[in-house]
């Protein structure tokens, strides 16, 4: 199943032969479920049975440019450093032995899929594409093989970075260097597990001007998503429609000799594979 957030509205997307289609959740329900995406997440199980029982209405056709991110209001934003070897070895650190190099992205950062960014006057704006999970269920003390039935699904994202200010300071201001406004596109749509051959396998990149900058493979993840969410529950309760980016491959632009930022009218595509694609414009 595809969820998405239409105009501020949940709604169910259907392919069809002639491009997607959307369900308006509420209309098809008659109200039973919400038309505020986030609140979905809070009743994830209720909503997945009926879903899976539902003779949906025909759906109406949408542009990409009309939708916001799948989980808008996030209670937290997490995100894992160092979670690919190469990403760690061209940013100069070891890679972590626990899946607890941790920072948060601040939640007024989401957008959706297709934005215009504008850039810090601090410059040195960096692209780190990566595949974010949404928890579905509230995971507390949960042992990595159950921690597919607690995602509802898998989008694509891309953890947008201001070098400059994240390193500033006697100590790195991480979160406020990765949460600018617009700093965190997330979509197109959220796709549930089950819905792909292997969720811990899937390959993601993204291209700046139409130049590959960065592609990988969830299944060189150093720590998987089930072991992140194990490690996190193991501290924190993780609750429905919470964000979790799970980490970037190599090819960033601080790792670039000599380093590369985005600039004015670069034009930046990320994708995951069975997901879709985010498209960010950048202005001054």
């Amino acid at each position: 199943m595809r969820i998405a957030n239409l105009a501020g509205r949940l709604v169910i997307v259907v392919p069809t032969p002639k491009g997607p289609t959307a369900v308006d959740v509420e209309d098809a329900t008659s109200g039973r479920f919400s038309s505020d995406p986030h609140s979905v997440y809070g009743r994830w199980d209720e909503f997945r049975s009926w879903a899976a029982e539902a003779e949906l209405p025909p759906g109406r056709p949408f542009a990409v440019e009309e939708l916001h991110a799948p989980s808008p209001t996030p209670s937290q934003v997490l995100a894992i450093g160092l979670n690919y070897r190469e990403h760690a070895a061209e940013t100069g650190h070891a890679v972590p032995d626990t899946p607890l190099l941790m920072f948060t992205k601040w939640p007024t950062c989401l957008t959706g899929p297709v934005t215009t960014v504008e850039l810090s006057a601090d410059g040195n704006t960096d692209w780190e594409v990566e595949v974010v999970a949404v928890i579905g269920r509230t995971a507390r003390n949960v042992a990595p093989q159950d921690v597919w039935d607690h995602v509802a699904g898998l989008t694509v994202g891309q953890d947008l970075s201001e070098r400059v200010i994240q390193m500033s300071g006697p100590l790195p201001q991480f979160s406020l260097g990765k949460s600018l406004p617009g700093f965190g596109p997330t979509g197109p749509w959220l796709i549930t597990p089950d819905e792909f051959t292997n969720p811990d396998d899937l390959e993601f990149g993204c291209a700046v001007n139409g130049e590959e900058v960065q592609k990988g493979r969830t299944s060189d993840l150093v720590f998987s998503i089930p072991e992140m969410v194990a490690g996190l529950s193991r501290h924190i309760p993780l609750l429905p429609g919470d964000v979790l980016f799970t980490g970037t491959p190599s090819g960033v632009g601080v790792g670039r000799k000599p380093p590369r930022f985005l600039a004015p009218g670069d034009e930046l595509v990320s994708y995951v594979e069975g997901i879709g694609e985010l498209r960010q414009r950048f202005t001054a």
